[in-house]
Formats: structure tokens, C-alpha cells, sequence
């Protein structure tokens, strides 16, 4: 992978949390016949090498509208989703997550990807 090229993510070609990660992993280097969990876990686990281990520069044009999509909305759907279906899911601490976003404390589910890009010194992440 060429480091000095940065790697592009459109917001425009997303609108949900489910759309981020098929564009997000089309975008990196992952071995052809694996089909990665769509599932934070897995998506800060696979950041350790789906750019290459080698610095990289990750433009999110539209970060904007990625931040509305998957804003508080989609936040709180996500955390109901996953008290309504219960196990395997944390129900606990998804309530206490759903509760401390309702009272404003809570990080919206832009922010954690964020975050999570923010966690690998090897991604530089740049918000357009």
C-alpha cells in the first residue's frame, strides 16, 4: 500500500452503521475470503492490520453527515436493539449505555468509531 496516498471514506456512501463497515472494510487490505463481523469489536480488532502496519492517512469526507447518521438516533437504536434481543448481548450494560446517552453523558456511536480510529497511532484520521 502506497502510506503517502491517504485512503478515502465517503460519508455519501453510507447512511448507517451497517453500510460503515461494508464501505470501511472494502477499503482496506483483508484476505479475500473472509467476511469480517459487523460489530465494533471486530472492527477496532481488524484496524490493528487492515490498513497495513505501516502509517496511513484516512480522510472521512461527509463526516458530517456521518456524524447525523449515526448520531443520537441511531445510538439509541442500537442500544435497544441490543436490550430487546438480550442474549448474547451485554442487556445490563446496554441499558446503562442507552441510559447515560439519554442524559446527555453518552457517546454517540460516531464518536466511538472515532475514538476507536483515534486508539491506533497508526491511523492518522482526518474529518472533512
Amino acid at each position: 500500500m502506497d502510506t503517502s496516498s491517504p485512503i478515502t471514506l465517503n460519508g455519501l456512501d453510507f447512511h448507517d452503521l451497517d453500510g460503515f463497515y461494508t464501505v470501511i472494510y472494502s477499503i482496506m487490505n483483508l484476505y479475500e475470503d473472509w467476511k469480517p463481523a459487523h460489530n465494533l469489536d471486530a472492527f477496532n480488532d481488524i484496524l490493528y492490520s487492515g490498513f497495513g502496519k505501516e502509517q496511513v492517512k484516512l480522510v472521512w469526507k461527509h463526516s458530517a453527515k456521518s456524524k447525523s447518521d449515526l448520531g443520537l438516533q441511531a445510538t439509541r437504536n442500537f442500544y435497544q436493539h441490543k436490550i430487546d434481543q438480550g442474549q448474547p448481548y451485554n442487556t445490563n450494560w446496554a441499558a446503562q449505555q442507552l441510559e447515560a446517552l439519554n442524559s446527555g453523558k453518552g457517546a454517540t456511536l460516531f464518536d466511538i468509531i472515532v475514538e476507536i480510529f483515534h486508539s491506533h497511532r497508526h491511523i492518522e484520521l482526518v474529518l472533512l
